[in-house]
């Protein structure tokens, strides 16, 4: 019978694989229904149940508006996820325009075009998550736009934070340093990386996705604005 009570509603980009992927396992297991966007549609289960992500790609407003409708009619959304992100290497020698281009589109460009077109589903307040990096606070050598992309990211979250206040949204950040997502593996650094790191490993997707839920949710309601790295110690600040 419908009661007229739904569950909390929350969209995740770059849902497909790695930390988007697992922030949207994490929701769906504490009985969030999620509306997964990635480029690419993939099919995975959680709990027995198939999750399909819908096609969007964040760097087109128009894409995120459209899914943003279908999928919540005239429901409020209260949490989004901004996960999608590249890292493709540069350095001053070999960056180009294109390049540039393409990470700061999908890195700052779409949390930008996923922010304004939720905000006017959050009528009753709600939280905004953006992933940013530890190269947002430490140099690495040939991440040369993806680190200012990154700092980007956190200036955004604290510019958003104060402008959506009054609404009641709350926009906070999480910095994660190595992760043991398909793309990191696939450097083949992860071994090597994890000896240097205080805590003496990478982290796991999962615990990653769980700072996601604890930020949007009501024992983090008084914070807003902030960037929480999450390194094992490797980056302190």
């Amino acid at each position: 019978m419908d009661n007229g009570q739904h569950n909390p509603t929350a969209v995740v980009t770059g849902a497909a694989s790695g930390m988007g992927r697992s922030t949207v396992t994490a929701l769906l297991k504490q009985g969030w229904d999620v509306l997964a966007l990635d480029r690419d549609v993939v099919e995975y289960s959680v709990a027995g149940e198939t999750v399909r992500t819908v096609q969007a790609d964040v760097t087109r407003r128009d894409d995120v508006r459209r899914a943003l409708t279908d999928f919540l009619v005239q429901r409020p959304l209260d949490l989004v996820a901004n996960v999608a992100g590249i890292y493709p290497p540069s350095t001053l020698d070999t960056f180009t325009e294109e390049l540039y281009r393409s990470v700061f589109d999908v890195n700052v460009l779409g949390i930008l075009n996923v922010t304004a077109e939720s905000v006017s589903h959050m009528s009753g307040g709600g939280s905004i998550i953006n992933f940013a990096s530890v190269d947002a606070f430490t140099v690495s050598p040939g991440q040369l736009l993806y680190g200012a992309s990154k700092a980007a990211v956190v200036m955004l979250t604290k510019e958003l934070a104060l402008e959506l206040a009054p609404r009641g949204i709350r926009v906070n950040a999480i910095a994660p340093g190595w992760v043991n997502t398909p793309g990191n593996a696939a450097t083949g650094r992860m071994a090597s990386v994890a000896t240097s790191i205080p805590l003496g490993r990478v982290a796991e997707p999962d615990e990653i996705a769980r700072w996601v839920l604890l930020l949007g949710g009501a024992d983090a309601a008084f914070m807003t604005g902030e960037t929480v790295v999450l390194s094992g110690g490797d980056v302190i600040r």
